[in-house]
C-alpha cells in the first residue's frame, strides 16, 4: 500500500514564521504537504472547503498561530471544535505569547498542545523539526473522510 504524505494545516500571519516552517517541513523525513492560511478567516473557509478552497485536502493537524487579524486562533479553534466535521482534527497552537491566559483558554477549548515559539531561527527551526519527529513519526491519525 503507497505510503500518503501527512497533510498540515499551517494558520500563520508572518510570513518569516511561515518561511521557516516551510524549510523545516521540505527538510522532513515523513512525507507532508503544508497548507497555508494566513489568518483565522482564510483558515475556517479552508477547513469548511468554501471558495476558494472548494478542493482543499483534510488536514490531519493544525498548527494554529493565536495573534492573528480578522479572527484569532482561540476563535478558530472555538469554531474547529464546536464543528463536528472538523472536531477530530488535532490542533496545535504555535504562537508567540506565553500568557497564562492563553495557555488556559487553548486547553478548555481542547487543543492538542500549546508550543511557544522559540525566538532565533535556530531555536525555531529546532522546535519545528521536534513537531515533526513527533506528530509525523509517532502520532496515528483518523482516517480521513
Amino acid at each position: 500500500m503507497p505510503y500518503t504524505p501527512i497533510e498540515i494545516l499551517l494558520v500563520e500571519d508572518s510570513e518569516p514564521d511561515i518561511l521557516l516552517t516551510q524549510e523545516a517541513f521540505e527538510d522532513a523525513r515523513i512525507a507532508n504537504n503544508l497548507h497555508v492560511t494566513r489568518d483565522g478567516v482564510e483558515a475556517l473557509s479552508f477547513l469548511r472547503r468554501q471558495p476558494p478552497f472548494e478542493h482543499a485536502a483534510r488536514p490531519d493537524v493544525i498548527l494554529l498561530d493565536i495573534n492573528m487579524p480578522r479572527k484569532s486562533g482561540l476563535e478558530v479553534l472555538n469554531e474547529v471544535k464546536a464543528d463536528p466535521d472538523l472536531r477530530h482534527i488535532p490542533v496545535v497552537i504555535l504562537t508567540t505569547s506565553q500568557a497564562d491566559e492563553d495557555i488556559l483558554k487553548s486547553y478548555q477549548g481542547h487543543a492538542s498542545s500549546y508550543i511557544v515559539k522559540p525566538v532565533g531561527f535556530d531555536n525555531f527551526y529546532q522546535a519545528i523539526k521536534a513537531f515533526e519527529t513527533y506528530w509525523l513519526s509517532f502520532v496515528r491519525f483518523p482516517p480521513r473522510n
